[in-house]
């Protein structure tokens, strides 16, 4: 069932966004080489208990930690570690906060210590296609008009979008109907309406959009070993458009450009 949100709701759901995008702004300068994945998992859970709120991943069909840590291939579910990072590294940290009720959700990817050409293209296809996905957010529109927006894109650039993960509704639980696969066909698929919140999360590969899922039931790679990137955000659908509910406070020319 698709619940749809009311003002007042959308609202708390945008005060939990904002405390988690201000993490990923932090995690801007705590993610250099040497640091672990471990070490990012506790720092996001101590940040999120400091401003009140909860980690809903913790628990989540059996899920024992805060925060998803993937690297390079890993394109999501990656468990925390204590590997270090190491220059050239894709990190991608995936999580949610919880704030008396109110959910938000959303993933960045982050390069570590020195980039590449190929690593460069990777993260700026993926973190426009996210935005392309969230301009078709709009009422009326249809759930195929976002996949299509992402995936004519991101192939244009040489580059695959994973078909196995997708994007969801989200509240009252992390993971609710409708499901916005980041493909498809513009004009097919339900009718986007004004209440609706859901999330919009590409995950990009460099070679074959093809997963494989690894032995501990959770984190998938890619099937090919080549790099995987991904971008999330969770907006709520409203007649004025979509209202990004965990915008990072200086990535707004992201959303125009």
């Amino acid at each position: 069932m698709i619940t749809l949100k009311s003002s007042r709701e959308i609202e708390a759901m945008e005060e939990s966004g904002a405390i988690l995008a201000g993490i990923h702004q932090e995690l801007r300068d705590f993610i250099k080489p040497g640091v672990t994945t471990w070490e990012i998992d506790q720092f996001v859970h101590k940040k999120i208990l400091a401003a009140g709120a909860s980690a809903p991943q913790i628990g989540y069909e059996g899920y024992k930690y805060a925060t998803c840590t993937s690297i390079n291939n890993e394109i999501c579910h990656g468990f925390p570690r204590k590997q270090p990072l190491k220059s050239g590294d894709l990190v991608k940290v995936d999580f949610c906060v919880d704030l008396k009720g109110a959910l938000s959700d959303s993933c960045w990817s982050y390069i570590v210590g020195e980039s590449t050409p190929e690593l460069d293209h990777l993260y700026e296809v993926t973190k426009k296609a996210l935005y392309l996905g969230i301009q078709q957010a709009q009422v009326g529109n249809r759930i195929g008009d976002i996949g299509h927006a992402i995936q004519t894109y991101v192939e244009a650039q040489g580059l695959s979008v994973v078909r196995d993960f997708i994007g969801h509704g989200i509240g009252p639980t992390i993971h609710e109907s409708p499901s916005v696969p980041h493909y498809g066909q513009a004009g097919k698929g339900l009718r986007l309406k004004e209440g609706m919140v859901i999330t919009i999360e590409p995950m990009v590969n460099t070679g074959t959009w093809k997963s494989e899922m690894e032995s501990n039931g959770w984190t998938a790679h890619t099937l090919d070993g080549g790099l995987s990137c991904q971008f999330e955000h969770s907006l709520a659908i409203t007649k004025d458009g979509p209202r990004i509910l965990t915008l990072q406070a200086d990535h707004q020319e992201d959303v125009l450009a």
